[in-house]
């Protein structure tokens, strides 16, 4: 570790313009040499589908831009709202896809019930529920998920998630990512366009996203940004304040839930520079101080990344083959 006495949140800003180059750079050098036209964004409402499309527009130009809504029926109300109004600010053409008929289809809600039926047998039908995690900070103790749950009269309870129950919810709920993915490259292929991935710094490192759902795009033009970086970039390219000012949301269960209490345990900020730190070997005590966080916490944090990081790696893998098999072109 070094000493790097000025190491705060000013250590994460960056300069837009160039931002914008690097990005101009490796889109148009993609587009090119896969002979595509342009690029299919899924639109979420949030602040990094905001900024690829924002990207993509400036980069390549509105026209060049196709944009998705997909929301569901378990979305946030302001889903659609937020991500129509960008497709508006931005001027580029997009299309509604409700995919609630496709997962009913293939038995996303039921499977994900019954999952939770393994640990709240009495969860039926105008139940809400979301699954939570413990703060990374908090203790040592083994962190294990557990499922929140509301009935219709308002109340709610916890209770924890077996193996068998996690799996089974989390596999469930994966069918919204990957019937998105399947949409967008549906259009992609039919405009001859790509498909853009918008996972940040901090989702592409700690394996926040779903293989062969979000997780599948042809560029991921912000995966090396942290998000405060992505929240830098929204205000340079202009993007709405209304989705600026969005918490950052899973969008996946029925209950309102942050990705802090879904995933990372932290608000983005501290864990941003918490990453930041290790990936760039800051001193504990520097981190701690930047963070107002102790020393202890910040290595409960430092040893979560890394456990994080071994469990999702499959995540990042491409598919194995018995002998290499040379690349055509």
């Amino acid at each position: 570790m070094t000493e790097h006495t000025d190491f705060g949140p000013a250590s994460l800003r960056i300069d837009p313009e160039a931002e914008v180059s690097r990005v101009a750079e490796m889109l148009t050098g993609y587009l090119a040499s896969s002979k595509r036209r342009g690029v299919v964004v899924a639109l979420s409402g949030g602040i990094d589908s905001s900024v690829v499309a924002a990207l993509c527009a400036r980069v390549l130009g509105p026209q060049r831009v196709f944009g998705l809504h997909m929301p569901e029926k378990e979305s946030s109300s302001q889903t659609l709202t937020l991500s129509r109004l960008l497709a508006d600010h931005l001027g580029i053409d997009s299309q509604l896809e409700e995919i609630s008929g496709i997962l009913d289809a293939a038995g996303c809600y039921r499977r994900r019930d019954d999952a939770i039926r393994l640990v709240c047998p009495e969860y039926t039908e105008g139940w809400l529920s979301k699954i939570v995690l413990p703060s990374v900070v908090d203790s040592d103790s083994l962190r294990l998920f557990s499922i929140v749950v509301r009935r219709p009269d308002g109340t709610q309870s916890t209770h924890r998630l077996s193996t068998e129950s996690y799996l089974g919810i989390v596999a469930a709920t994966n069918f919204k990512q990957r019937v998105r993915a399947m949409l967008a490259y549906h259009h992609a292929d039919r405009l001859n366009f790509v498909v853009a991935g918008t996972p940040n710094r901090l989702e592409y490192d700690q394996g926040f996203f779903v293989k062969l759902g979000d997780g599948a795009a042809d560029v991921k033009p912000i995966a090396h940004l942290y998000k405060s970086q992505v929240y830098q970039l929204a205000e340079y390219l202009g993007v709405p304040q209304q989705i600026r000012a969005r918490p950052s949301t899973t969008d996946t269960y029925s209950m309102p839930q942050s990705q802090e209490e879904f995933y990372f345990s932290l608000p983005y900020e501290l864990m941003d520079l918490c990453l930041y730190g290790k990936n760039n070997g800051i001193a504990i005590s520097e981190i701690s101080r930047a963070s107002g966080l102790s020393g202890e916490q910040v290595e409960r944090v430092f040893r979560d990344i890394d456990q994080k990081r071994a469990t999702t790696r499959y995540l990042h893998l491409s598919a194995a083959v018995a002998r290499e098999v040379p690349e055509v072109g």
